[in-house]
């Protein structure tokens, strides 16, 4: 990414010029490099700044095809996905059960309650794993079952890309987004991809860049720097190695957890994402004992990594039905370590215990 930011602004992938020859080389090879790491073809991948732009993206471009038309998810999407849908159309609620997971035989009687009334969802969201207590979805039964319907799917990758294998080709799905910074790649990329023929309107216009799916110049540093980290995951060891590193790190961290009196785990804890883990603390709200582990040196977080700011309780930790005030969100990445692990040994049992006993003096 270097190289590329010391020219200043790169040249225009869209230009004939050599500058821009060079520059459209670049790109589709890394294009190349993270189609390969998600398991499709590089022309199904398409460019954005970020994961919330390849959901609005999808959902934009499904709406557009079936404005009068419902879609179907469960309150555990994440907020880009909640909030893109609920404010274009009709939502169904999909029920979830006590860890998180869609319960695919309400789905199944949403298609076909739809078939029955002429009106089948427009898309259906499903996310590849849970974004806030790790939790594995249905993702293959969800595209089958709506195949089987002639409905679209929707699969938001985001939090799964990077951490466990993912053949999109294999699976399927309409449409799948992805974001680079969830997995080491810098901020301010991400990339939809489509399903092989499907069209769309695309929500960016005003140019024909990315095959006329999305308008605007290219960021071809970041574009660079997420080639670079597919590739990185491409290698020897690579994402398998990653995997491995990362659940050795969040078991570790359970462990030391669970010694604290009252902390139980939150979320399927068989079928999970490596480098996310969620954990209920009795006794004392989530907001305090994040400030004490950042006192420590600790970051971690409560909830949806969008919901900080808000400070609301966590709505995935409501549809499953435990108290969404009290969770503690521990995630692992390339760069943490096991001094890090145990830099919240020595923290966490202790905050804990200086806030129950703040509460109960």
């Amino acid at each position: 990414m270097v190289q590329w930011l010391e020219r200043g602004t790169a040249a225009d992938p869209g230009r004939v010029h050599t500058e821009g020859r060079i520059a459209r080389l670049v790109v589709e090879e890394q294009r190349s490099a993270v189609a390969e790491l998600l398991g499709t073809r590089p022309r199904q991948l398409v460019f954005t700044s970020g994961g919330t732009e390849a959901v609005h993206s999808a959902v934009w471009g499904s709406w557009r095809a079936r404005p009068a038309a419902p879609m179907a998810m469960a309150e555990v999407e994440h907020s880009s996905v909640r909030d893109a849908v609920s404010r274009l159309t009709e939502v169904r609620v999909l029920p979830v059960d006590s860890s998180g997971r869609i319960a695919v035989d309400a789905l199944s009687d949403v298609l076909e309650d739809g078939a029955r009334h002429a009106m089948l969802p427009s898309l259906v969201h499903c996310q590849w794993a849970n974004h806030e207590v790790g939790t594995l979805q249905p993702v293959r039964e969800v595209v089958e079952l709506c195949r089987a319907h002639g409905v679209g799917v929707h699969v938001d990758a985001c939090a799964a890309a990077g951490h466990v294998p993912l053949s999109l080709d294999e699976l399927d799905a309409d449409l799948v987004s992805v974001s680079a910074h969830k997995f080491g790649g810098p901020a301010g990329i991400g990339a939809l991809v489509l399903r092989r023929g499907l069209r769309l309107e695309p929500l960016m216009v005003g140019g024909e860049q990315e095959r006329a799916r999305r308008g605007g110049l290219e960021n071809v540093a970041a574009i660079v720097g997420f080639g670079a980290t597919a590739t990185a995951l491409l290698g020897d060891g690579g994402l398998a190695a990653e995997q491995e590193r990362a659940r050795r790190l969040t078991e570790r961290l359970a462990q030391i957890a669970l010694a604290v009196e009252g902390v139980h785990l939150l979320g399927d804890q068989r079928r999970r994402l490596p480098h996310i883990l969620c954990l209920a603390v009795d006794g004392v709200e989530a907001e305090p004992v994040l400030l004490g582990l950042d006192q420590a040196g600790i970051a971690a977080h409560s909830g949806s990594s969008c919901a900080s700011e808000s400070l609301a309780p966590s709505p995935v930790l409501a549809a499953m039905g435990v108290d969404a005030e009290r969770s503690l969100r521990l995630s692992v990445g390339w760069s943490s370590t096991e001094a890090d692990v145990d830099a919240f040994a020595v923290a966490f049992g202790p905050v804990v215990e200086a806030l129950r006993g703040l509460r109960y003096s």
